[in-house]
């Protein structure tokens, strides 16, 4: 993880930031929100191609019905835009780190995330691709995907609320790393 920092910081070192006012943007990824998991980025122009990116996440929530999807996560991204800052297509450079919480979640998941709780941290990076569509002059919306890769470091207990650690392990994971569809405001 902290290769992934100084990297970075090393890209953002690199680049020249403008004298003139600086763009700042508040967003929404309204897939997190789809799961009621608060969530809100901001992402700082630094130069008239270059910006970066902070969303944040947060979920709470312990439902009745046993299931647990409690997390927090950070995702900071360094993005390139091919026609300017905000504007149109981008690829990007994030780093991630999460602490989790999870299990009893439905037949979509494996059976092991049905019948087990799973409690730990990750962290990794990756690459994404994104597109941002103005919809008047403040707002927009944005797409973005990435992919890349995590490590996973977990305790594996036999139910959601209760027993005795069952397994202390790690695991390391590439593939999608990124998915958003935000609502952008831009402040100035």
């Amino acid at each position: 993880m902290k290769r992934a920092f100084i990297l970075l910081f090393f890209i953002l070192g690199c680049l020249a930031i403008e004298s003139k006012a600086q763009k700042i943007a508040l967003k929404s990824n309204l897939l997190y929100d789809a799961t009621t998991t608060m969530n809100l980025g901001v992402e700082f122009g630094l130069a008239r191609k270059w910006t970066l990116d902070i969303p944040v996440n947060y979920n709470p929530w312990k439902p009745d019905n046993g299931r647990r999807l409690r997390h927090w996560g950070i995702q900071p991204e360094v993005r390139y835009w091919f026609c300017e800052s905000f504007n149109r297509t981008f690829v990007g450079l994030h780093a991630h780190y999460a602490d989790f919480n999870v299990g009893k979640l439905p037949g979509i998941f494996s059976e092991n995330m049905q019948k087990n709780r799973y409690q730990g941290h990750l962290y990794g990076g990756g690459l994404s691709v994104g597109h941002s569509w103005i919809l008047k002059k403040r707002w927009s919306i944005e797409a973005s995907i990435g992919l890349g890769y995590a490590r996973i470091e977990y305790e594996k207990y036999p139910c959601a609320e209760c027993g005795s650690k069952l397994k202390d392990t790690g695991r390391n994971y590439f593939g999608p790393t990124k998915a958003a569809l935000s609502i952008i405001y831009l402040i100035k």
